[in-house]
């Protein structure tokens, strides 16, 4: 087919990776983004987040012609919608906010003409692009269109890598929305490209990390229990794996980010009486900072005890290992935490930059060595792995004691 013209709406941690790995393969794109800063960053080749070789690459899409960046979507022959989709907190199950999705829409819908593929990547409740496709239907009356819906399926520090070979599941409102927009993601994806129905690929975007989640609760779970009884869950974990059928994850002090801690709650808003373990799961892992939180206060009451203020040195804010990200960190939320109870606390965060948290104090490695009473492993970096750090000093929570 001729090489498609594509307007990618959302130049965030996935939209813009994937504008990159559409124009490095010869595809004509617009990145789409609200953000003014976005835009001129991505124009003068400049990533607004952080990712392993994404400058390289930018700079290549952009030099080439073939990546340019605006505050609105142009007329294209596919557009790719890769908005956030928060959730709103609300009583006891938190529900999904669409509104970046049907903004984004609504900002296409005067393009559309016919024969255009529309693929929603965003992570969305089971029914989206259906209710998408209907309201740009309203918004075009007449227009023929293809909707589809790709979830993306990545790992933070992998994601340039992974958009090109991990499989993809394109779901279409029809069979052949499907085949179109599979025509498109054939271009630059090397991983099997498997076609389904659009409600599918949703439910099957939902159900990969409601899996993670349950999973990580029943690791985070055991770490609690373990520690109630005086067993050492690492060792435990390690022991219990060694049976053929088990592989136990490791825990940590909760689940973070913007998939595995937010996507099961679609599923338990839309089914309350039905998802009870990904409900429970959800909870557990929810709870989980709190618990550490509480360990470290008996710590710190017990330094106080013998006359000294303490100071804590939480390491690591990010919600996962060697990565900047901290949307929905459970360290950062235990961090902020402490400094609530009135703590006196230091921050341990190698790859800070411009955009971490404004309200931590960041101190070295060596710093936090060397003068905190208490240090407080939140997150499992690499370089608190291959340090060497006093065990009399040390709350493990992540694992980086347990050397290889």
């Amino acid at each position: 087919m001729p090489t498609p013209s594509v307007c990618v709406v959302g130049l965030g941690y996935i939209g813009l990776p994937t504008a990159v790995v559409m124009a490095r393969a010869g595809l004509r794109v617009v990145g789409v983004d609200v953000n003014p800063d976005a835009v001129r960053a991505v124009n003068c080749a400049v990533p607004h987040i952080v990712e392993p070789d994404l400058e390289p690459a930018l700079r290549e899409a952009v030099e080439s012609g073939r990546l340019l960046a605006r505050p609105s979507p142009v007329e294209a022959d596919a557009y790719f919608i890769c908005v956030p989709t928060p959730f709103r907190a609300s009583g006891d199950i938190p529900s999904p906010d669409l509104s970046y999705v049907f903004s984004a829409g609504r900002s296409l819908a005067p393009l559309l003409r016919d024969g255009a593929v529309v693929v929603l990547e965003s992570t969305s409740p089971v029914g989206t692009t259906e209710r998408l496709a209907k309201a740009l239907s309203e918004a075009a009356p007449g227009v023929s269109f293809h909707a589809a819906y790709c979830p993306e399926r990545v790992l933070p520090g992998r994601i340039l890598v992974e958009l090109v070979e991990n499989d993809r599941i394109v779901g279409g409102l029809t069979p052949e929305a499907a085949e179109a927009a599979a025509a498109i993601y054939r271009m630059f994806v090397r991983g099997g490209i498997h076609l389904t129905d659009a409600r599918t690929a949703e439910m099957a975007k939902l159900v990969e990390n409601s899996y993670r989640d349950v999973n990580i609760a029943f690791a985070n779970e055991l770490s609690m229990i373990c520690e109630r009884e005086g067993i050492d869950v690492w060792e435990l974990i390690a022991l219990a794996n060694r049976h053929p059928r088990v592989n136990i994850l490791q825990p940590g002090c909760g689940v973070g980010g913007h998939c595995i801690a937010v996507d099961p709650w679609f599923l338990v808003d839309a089914h309350p009486d039905l998802a009870r373990l990904i409900h429970s799961a959800r909870r557990v892992n929810d709870n989980k900072p709190e618990w550490v939180v509480a360990q470290v206060l008996r710590r710190v009451s017990q330094i106080r005890q013998t006359g000294k203020e303490p100071l804590v040195a939480c390491l690591g804010l990010a919600f996962k290992p060697d990565i900047d990200d901290f949307r929905e960190s459970p360290a950062l939320r235990i961090h902020r935490t402490l400094v609530a109870q009135g703590l006196h606390v230091v921050a341990v965060e190698p790859y800070a930059d411009e955009a971490a948290p404004p309200d931590a104090r960041l101190v070295t490695l060596e710093q936090a060595a060397s003068e905190a009473d208490l240090l407080v492993a939140l997150v499992a970096h690499t370089p608190f792995r291959r340090a060497e750090l006093p065990a009399d000093r040390l709350m493990d929570f992540c694992g980086i004691a347990r050397k290889p």
